[in-house]
């Protein structure tokens, strides 16, 4: 998941070939790189909520807006809601 082949048909010839890109290098610039362990290890998809409560912590602590908001997860609950209430009863509603 973290490692990209990389083939450059711009380098000379002799230089083409694929490249092993671990996008877990140090130095790498991905804005959650240092949260991380070593080289090589790779990030899944629940690595996604750890960095979300990583967010709202760190904005908490710097006193930053928290995005999303909780007006965002109204919205989105009455987008939810309709979608409910339109299968229930088959026909579009509107919001």
């Amino acid at each position: 998941m973290n490692r990209l082949k990389f083939f450059d048909n711009s380098n000379p010839a002799d230089r083409q070939g694929f490249r092993d890109i671990l996008v877990t290098q140090p130095g790498g610039t991905h804005p959650y790189f240092a949260q991380w362990w070593p080289p090589g290890h790779i990030i899944g998809y629940e690595h996604t909520f750890i960095h979300a409560i990583a967010d709202f912590v760190n904005a908490c602590a710097g006193g930053q807006p928290i995005q999303p908001t909780f007006e965002d997860g109204w919205k989105n609950q009455q987008v939810l809601d309709a979608v409910e209430r339109s299968a229930k009863s088959g026909r579009w509603v509107k919001l």
